[in-house]
């Protein structure tokens, strides 16, 4: 049987799901989403995955589309039925279906739940010996990057830009030629003196990632140096490693910035040991220890 979904009370054949032409996500990308990792069938920090969820349905004044014990319940339901192990479970809430315009509608309307479930491949061996290649490109996104908002034209954008330059992924600007985050990740680089620096999310400025938070309380657990604050490009090029973190990557190095070789060329001690400690604090709940 091939792939199922998820889609606002129905569970259907993966080519069968359809929304309504005027949920307003479809018109407007007005709605917010998650990707949550699956790892020995358990879905991993899960509670951290759906505060978020409700964080951004709250600043887009959307209701949650039910109680979160009713969204556990379907999101296990669409792993069974998929037959996963490992992968990632994608969930989007949008407004739901109103006449279009562009203020919200004036009657109530029902937010619109789709969950989708899919096998994704581990990095391989080769791949993190190898290490990421990243571009950089201007950061054009609106200016509430904290919301995880369907809307990522220009995040698609950045990420097409990556592929054409043969890059894995490509770290966004702002206006002081500092790193805000990647198109679909948090970025991270280690100073020659061993200290680990990420954009803060404090300022509403980059999106916070699940990965990113439990890696910061993870490296402080392990006594590791971690400051939360904007780092230029050019730090980023003097830098001895760097890294990127996000939900399907868990903790990925980056060897080469724009063509500029990142420290020796190759992935960094401590960015490799970063992933292992993130693996091995795994547990059979989901949750990191």
């Amino acid at each position: 049987m091939g792939r199922l979904a998820y889609v606002n009370g129905r569970y259907l054949p993966h080519g069968q799901a359809q929304v309504h032409i005027e949920d307003r996500g479809y018109q407007f990308a007005d709605g917010v989403y998650e990707v949550v990792p699956i790892a020995e069938g358990t879905l991993v920090d899960e509670e951290l995955h759906l505060d978020r969820l409700e964080y951004s349905l709250g600043e887009l004044q959307i209701a949650m589309p039910m109680r979160r014990e009713a969204l556990k319940l379907i999101s296990r339901e669409v792993i069974r039925r998929n037959h996963l192990t490992n992968g990632i479970l994608y969930m989007q809430v949008t407004r739901g279906v109103a006449p279009r315009d562009h203020k919200f509608p004036t009657k109530p309307t029902k937010p619109a739940l789709v969950m989708t479930a899919k096998q994704t491949k581990p990095a391989t061996p080769e791949a993190l010996a190898k290490g990421l290649s990243v571009v950089t490109c201007p950061d054009i996104r609106w200016k509430r990057p904290d919301i995880k908002s369907i809307s990522l034209l220009p995040n698609c954008l950045a990420k097409q830009q990556a592929a054409e330059e043969g890059a894995g992924e490509a770290w966004m600007l702002d206006d002081q030629g500092c790193v805000t985050e990647g198109s679909s990740t948090n970025a991270w680089i280690v100073t020659k003196d061993k200290r680990v620096i990420t954009r803060p999310s404090d300022e509403r400025e980059i999106l916070n990632g699940i990965t990113r938070r439990v890696l910061i309380d993870l490296m402080a657990k392990q006594g590791y140096i971690c400051e939360e604050r904007p780092f230029s490009l050019e730090e980023a090029f003097e830098a001895s490693e760097a890294f990127i973190t996000s939900s399907s990557n868990f903790v990925m190095p980056v060897t080469k910035i724009d063509d500029r070789v990142v420290g020796n060329g190759n992935p960094g001690p401590l960015s490799q040991a970063l992933r292992e400690a993130y693996i091995a604090a795994f547990s059979g709940s989901g949750q990191l220890q």
